[in-house]
């Protein structure tokens, strides 16, 4: 007779035996009745499961309650359901798509002759209220293709009925119904309706192409937002509106550093202060580099069709490079990418392990082609500047160098306001090159850097690279958002299909590690993160307009133009200000472009040589001599590295 019981084990540590087939709810019940009107759902060997479904085997158990985090993903889920039967209720004839989860909410694609409106917002949210107010069970069945098509035919849902033919044969199709409503699923749900909660917000529309193919029809995509509480909600909704206030396009405007324009999309025109800025990056990531060990290397923008062949990124990425031929028939493409190149300067002249850790890093300009719709700002663009390097080293150098890269992120990313960053580490993809010994190697050298370090890290597994695992360094900016920057990747292949080697101390070729490192990343979205975290009040080092001299009089004009020139015979980037018009009129006008320091000069000043100091962002003067106001200005502008270098050799 075969086993009808099962075992499962509990948070904590406890394993009770149950007859097969019992369900979550079940198991809840029989617990505590108010664990039972908690739950909804559970998470069997880690896996969320409705509290309906039977379990046949052993395995850890968990009830998961609504306050889980967790179940925050099947809030939204819900959630997205719900919209759905109240879009269709108030607007028949319309035609549900796809509605996943997404970061932060949810959202449907939905078909209709007549697009929605954000005035049709509100009432879609009133009626999702209605429906969590019913809360309407939420039940699986399992239905025959024949029965899932024949069902959606009769309801005019043609795109349903193209989704089912996606199914694979053999593949169960899941429906999911609340009440009468129901919709093809993958699930799992929570108990019922009414655990949607009433703590969600319709965001946005917009339009988006079915299946993101932009060959098929113009759907409807509205967006929406829920969360467990209301304070998560209001939280959401608060940094959602200083986003808005920070966001880099209209500080960028505000501050005159860059913009673009239709004959340039995707591409930065910058201004003299945002290439001011540029160039500051440039300048403090060189000093880092160089005093790392690292040398500076430039190669072409344009290589031939054959070198792209042979380092695979023809065939990963060709979809993504602009390309060009010539009229003798040959093919080029802009690099994308600058690691072939770096490959190619390693290659010219023999190596040998003495070279070794041999460090080449290049401002390289790259160009990727994104989708129109995909553009943002600096934050997605197709022409940008890597601070990319590439180590080559040995296997024993690994994880030496990787601890390297790792402090110097660090010490980058704390100079820039940036102290609350994670690491990632990722471990081989199922699709991979390479022998599972060379992985091994790689990963337990990037991973013994990764403990050395003494940081905090967490698992990503199975992102690697294809060709090498990888460590990705997440910024937290100052409203809580997460930017994914610097990246140390493990490169066992490359070298070997560019043919790169050096010569050991047996006089033998051996193939070198290399090791690709970004820290910036992209410096046009590492500026666009910096000008957001920065709400545009940049510390005084790094504002590309440092100061601006104001005069109250023009008889303070003379006075005003020697306080200028001797703050720029200091290296610092001045500007005046001795226009016809009121100083409080000329401090809001530089206070919305964020020049951090105004320094105000009337005939007072003048006739006791000092000045009047306002920062941004506060009301409060203060007034010191000249000399005081150079000294400690200077003093204030320089770089955190510089300072740290100037304190040593002290």
């Amino acid at each position: 007779m075969a086993d009808t019981s099962i075992s499962l084990s509990f948070p904590d540590g406890s394993v009770r035996e149950f007859p097969a087939g019992i369900t979550g709810r079940e198991i809840a019940e029989g617990i505590s009745k108010s664990l039972s009107k908690k739950s909804v759902a559970i998470a069997l060997n880690d896996e969320l499961q409705d509290l309906t479904d039977p379990i046949e085997s052993n395995g850890a158990i968990e009830i998961v309650t609504r306050d889980d985090p967790r179940a925050l993903e099947l809030i939204r889920h819900d959630a997205a359901h719900v919209m759905a039967e109240a879009v269709q209720e108030l607007f028949p004839g319309t035609q549900v798509t796809i509605g996943p989860v997404i970061e932060n909410g949810f959202y449907y694609d939905f078909a209709r002759e007549k697009p929605f409106t954000p005035d049709d917002l509100p009432k879609i949210e009133k009626k999702m209220r209605e429906i969590i107010q019913r809360n309407k069970p939420f039940a699986k069945e399992y239905w025959s293709r024949e029965k899932a098509r024949e069902v959606f035919a009769g309801k005019g849902e043609d795109y349903k009925l193209e989704l089912i033919d996606t199914i694979p044969d053999g593949e169960d199709l899941k429906i999911y119904s609340q009440g009468d409503w129901f919709d093809l699923c993958r699930g799992p749900h929570m108990a019922s309706t009414g655990q949607v909660g009433t703590h969600f917000k319709l965001m946005s529309i917009a339009g988006a192409y079915w299946r993101g193919n932009s060959d098929n029809a113009m759907l409807t995509r509205i967006y929406g937002t829920a969360w467990a509480d209301k304070a998560q909600l209001d939280q959401y909704l608060t940094m959602l509106e200083e986003a808005e206030k920070r966001d880099h396009r209209k500080l960028g405007r505000e501050m005159d550093l860059f913009h673009f324009q239709e004959e340039g999309p995707g591409v930065v025109f910058w201004h003299p202060k945002g290439w001011t800025l540029f160039s500051i990056l440039i300048d403090y990531m060189r000093r880092r580099q160089q005093d790392a060990g690292y040398q500076e290397v430039n190669t072409p923008q344009i290589l031939d069709r054959a070198m792209w062949e042979a380092s695979g990124h023809w065939e990963k990425y060709h979809e993504n490079m602009f390309i060009t031929e010539t009229e003798d028939d040959r093919v080029f493409a802009i690099k994308p990418m600058n690691c072939p190149g770096h490959v190619q300067i390693f290659k010219n002249g023999l190596r040998s392990y003495r070279e070794l850790p041999l460090k080449l890093s290049e401002f390289g300009n790259v160009m990727r082609y994104e989708p129109s719709g995909a553009l943002h700002g600096l934050m997605r663009v197709r022409a940008f500047t890597q601070d990319d390097a590439h180590i080559f080293c040995t296997e024993e150098q690994i994880t030496k160098e990787s601890l390297k890269i790792n402090d110097l992120i660090l010490s980058i990313y704390e100079d820039f306001g940036f102290t609350d960053v994670h690491i990632k580490y990722s471990d081989r993809p199922e699709k991979r090159i390479g022998s599972d010994d060379a992985w091994d190697k790689a990963e337990n050298a990037l991973r013994e850097a990764i403990e050395a370090s003494g940081k905090e890290w967490t698992l990503n597994p199975g992102e690697g690279a294809f060709y090498g695992p990888k460590l990705e360094y997440v910024l937290r900016d100052a409203i809580g958002r997460d930017w994914q920057c610097g990246t140390n990747q493990v490169d066992l292949m490359l070298p070997e299909r560019l043919d790169a080697f050096y010569i050991d101390s047996n006089s033998n070729k051996v193939r070198p590690v290399m090791l690709h490192r970004a820290m910036f990343g992209s410096l046009e979205r590492f500026i666009g993160i910096l000008i957001e975290h920065h709400a545009g009040h940049f510390p005084l080092w790094l504002a590309p307009l440092q100061i601006i001299v104001a005069t109250i009089t023009s008889d303070a004009d003379d006075y005003g133009q020697k306080v200028a020139d001797r703050l720029k015979a200091q290296g610092l980037r001045v500007e005046t200000d001795f226009r016809n018009e009121k100083i409080n009129y000329k401090v809001r006008e530089h206070s919305l472009a964020k020049v951090p320091v105004i320094v105000v000069c009337g005939m007072r000043e003048a006739e006791e040589e000092t000045v009047n100091i306002r920062r941004l962002g506060s009301r409060n003067q203060s007034s010191m001599t000249l000399d005081e106001a150079v000294t400690s200005l200077v003093d204030e502008s320089v770089a955190p590295d510089i300072k740290r270098r100037q304190q040593t050799t002290a």
